[in-house]
Order: structure tokens, then sequence, then C-alpha cells
């Protein structure tokens, strides 16, 4: 069995988020060959270019964090009906300096959790589209926007409802599924 590194980076800085919560029943409903680092983004100072001759340490980590991942999975709330700040902001540090994108060939896929009904549907449009700017490989289906049910999430990532359950763990299963296919036709960047 092939074991493959999954990072995963969560939208929110907050550290009682959602969507935290979230990433933590995503890890627990995995399967086997799936294993699990966060890749903190709350350090990093705001993106300029001013920085692409000679990045500091945060910028540094993010990049040998996405490096050393296979893969990456994104768990992120929708602010203003977008992705949160840090979060693009950490998008533009791994993408750069010109030249230097950490996201080529990374298969990801893209989940989240909000109260409200559609479950950060347009956020999740709007990191697709920057990872795709990225040529970062998505999973594109199943798609997931989940509407969070604090009753149906314990706070160590436990998932109380069957069929929420069932869900998230297919979604991880295609993910897996996603991340094999494309490490099968598309080499890791060195």
């Amino acid at each position: 069995m092939t074991t493959y590194k999954v990072g995963y980076i969560i939208g929110s800085l907050a550290s009682r988020s959602i969507n935290r919560t979230l990433s933590k029943a995503l890890v627990r409903l995995a399967p086997p060959e799936l294993e699990f680092t966060e890749i903190p983004i709350k350090d990093l100072p705001l993106y300029s270019y001013d920085y692409d001759s000679d990045y500091p340490p945060e910028g540094r980590a993010l990049k040998a964090a996405i490096a050393a991942a296979d893969a990456l999975l994104f768990v992120t709330p929708e602010y203003n009906r977008s992705i949160p700040g840090a979060l693009k902001n950490a998008i533009d540090w791994a993408s750069r300096p010109w030249g230097d994108n950490s996201f080529t060939h990374k298969p990801s896929a893209v989940i989240g959790a909000s109260p409200g009904s559609i479950g950060t549907a347009v956020a999740q449009q709007s990191l697709r589209s920057a990872l795709s700017f990225c040529n970062s490989p998505q999973m594109n289906a199943p798609e997931a926007y989940i509407k969070f049910i604090p009753e149906v999430f314990t706070n160590d990532g436990e998932v109380t409802d069957a069929g929420t359950e069932e869900f998230l763990r297919r979604f991880m299963q295609e993910y897996r599924d996603h991340i094999v296919r494309v490490l099968t036709v598309l080499p890791p960047r060195n």
C-alpha cells in the first residue's frame, strides 16, 4: 500500500473555526493511505514582490511544507462571497516568485463549511479559479458544500449523523483516487 502525504490548509485563522472542526472529521474519515499534516498560514506577513529576492522564514516554511506534501486539501470558510484574505495571501506566497510556483502539478481538493445553506459554494469557486491559474490539478467531483450543524460535528472531529459521515468518507475516498490518478500521470515537481 502506497502512502500519500497530504498537506491541509485551513482558510480560517480562528482557533475555534468550524472549518478546523471539519478538517478533523476529514482526517478521521480518510482512507488509511492518506497521511495528514496541517500547513499553517497564520504567521505569514502580507505578500509583496519586494520579498521575492529574499523570502522570510515564514514564506520559506510554507513553500517547504507544500513541497513535502504529495497533495493538498483546502478546507475554507466563505468571507464576503470569497476566500479569506489569509488564504489568498498564502496562495500568493506559495505561487511566487515567478517561476517557483509550489502548486504546479500538486493534486488538490477543496471543501468548506458554513452555517448557511450554500456552505461556501462561492468561496470554493473563487479558490478553484486561483488554483487553476496555479496549475494545481483539482478534484472536480464530488463537490462538498457543507452546512455546519454543531450537533453533527464534535470538537474532536467525530461525525454524529450517518448520512453526513458517509458523504465525507466517500469524498475522502474520491480524493485518494484523485491523488493516485494525478500522480500516475504527472510526476511530482522537484
